[in-house]
């Protein structure tokens, strides 16, 4: 029963959110990929508001509920019926009373099984897509054929575009360029490869007091600056204001008010954040989620750090990946023995990733492994020393964000960690 409700009501979204598309007729930006989806999304929205009255997603809403609640320009009611009551009468008023609408929607979507962005691209059709990461071990790929088949699948948004409209890719993605090179787009690349339209070069982190962010040179169009990001740690932090200073550029922008747009841009909570933590530690906070491609970014941004004290990464399960889990798992353990000090693994499969590091040459004595996010909080609550940096990252039901909220040096910072909604922390 609860299954055939569902589905009604996310038909009746899409009913909806489609007829909203259909009377007002936004253009539509689309962001696809495996990975940093969301923070490419809310670079857009900075970006692009220089010169459009926009909307993009909240959060990470980019499911079949998400991308039409954007569209409606609603909240997520959760389980609250009067909630979702609000909804469906905000979104009868969309379409039978004069309404201002945004003139461009940014649009996160995403796919947990094969056919939900086919569901998706039938409420919305794209004028610009924007691929962001299509790695060789996507997330979700033990719901599908093949790794290929979920990059097929994520790739569908670019499908969808009609010749000469703008697709937007990384120049450093071998599969986002083999499969854009079959399509009669108008192609833009950012990345640091040679030859990227939007071409990064020299990253490194940037201090002021302390690690404030990261930065990189800039090369557009014979143009040369610095953009740094701020408040965030790692190479692909740089990733997301490339692409959407390449984006803008596809709407024709001039380059100096992308730039702006893009300086204003803040990293979304729990990818790659940098926190203060108790004992005078860096925590950074990457709790959001977890794949083999962003566990790998992540690590190899915990190295970027100058050697103040112990590099400890808390690594929980990475979920979805099936017949590829115990490969993967054991792969980044071994990461880990060339990269971390100590290393925290949280979650049952996570067993594998300390034995992998174990096996690799890590000491007993630096190697822990619980069954929780909450156990390993409190050995870390005790553990932690001055001078230490802790990468905190793992899938999303494992719920690492408990850790973060444990290790924090001021409580009041809880406000920049996710999942902090009172329907979440109930769970």
């Amino acid at each position: 029963m609860k299954s055939l409700l569902k589905s009604f009501v996310a038909g009746s979204l899409a009913v909806l959110a489609g007829a909203v598309i259909r009377k007002y007729r936004p253009l539509i930006v689309m962001v696809t990929g495996s990975v940093g989806k969301t923070s490419t999304k809310d670079a857009l929205g900075s970006v692009l508001a220089g010169k459009f009255n926009l909307r993009a997603s909240e959060k990470s809403y980019n499911s079949e509920f998400g991308v039409p609640l954007t569209i409606l320009g609603s909240r997520n009611p959760w389980e609250n019926p009067s909630a979702w009551l609000r909804v469906f009468k905000e979104a009868f008023a969309l379409l039978l009373l004069p309404n201002i609408y945004p003139k461009l929607l940014v649009l996160e979507v995403g796919a947990d099984r094969p056919g939900d962005l086919a569901r998706i691209l039938r409420i919305a059709d794209p004028d610009a897509v924007v691929v962001t990461r299509l790695p060789e071990v996507p997330v979700h790929v033990e719901a599908y054929a093949s790794p290929q088949a979920v990059r097929e699948e994520e790739f569908a948004p670019a499908y969808a575009l009609t010749p000469g409209e703008a697709l937007i890719i990384s120049a450093d993605d071998p599969h986002a360029i083999a499969m854009a090179a079959r399509l009669p787009v108008t192609l833009t690349t950012f990345g640091f490869a040679d030859g990227a339209d939007v071409r990064l070069e020299g990253y490194s982190y940037f201090e002021e007091n302390d690690v404030r962010g990261m930065e990189a040179i800039l090369n557009v169009r014979g143009e040369s600056c610095t953009l740094r990001v701020i408040g965030a740690l790692g190479k692909s932090q740089l990733y997301a204001p490339a692409a959407a200073i390449a984006t803008a550029l596809s709407f024709d922008m001039p380059l100096s008010l992308a730039l702006e747009g893009a300086q204003a841009y803040v990293p979304p909570a729990g990818r790659g954040r940098l926190l203060g933590g108790k004992n005078n530690t860096l925590l950074i906070d990457d709790s959001y989620n977890a794949s083999p491609a962003a566990v790998e970014e992540a690590l190899s941004a915990l190295q970027l750090l100058p050697g103040k004290g112990r590099r400890i990464a808390a690594l929980g399960d990475m979920l979805e990946l099936g017949r590829y889990s115990a490969e993967e798992h054991a792969r980044i353990g071994t990461l880990c023995a060339e990269k971390v000090d100590v290393l925290v693994a949280v979650g049952t499969r996570s067993r594998a990733t300390a034995e992998a590091a174990r096996a690799a040459g890590m000491k007993d004595d630096s190697v822990f492994a619980f069954d929780t996010s909450l156990e390993a909080s409190e050995m870390l609550d005790l553990f932690v020393q001055e001078g230490d940096t802790v990468l905190i990252k793992g899938s999303q039901s494992i719920r690492m964000e408990r850790i973060a909220e444990r290790l924090l040096k001021n409580p009041e910072d809880g406000v920049k960690l996710v999942r902090q909604e009172r329907e979440w922390k109930a769970r």
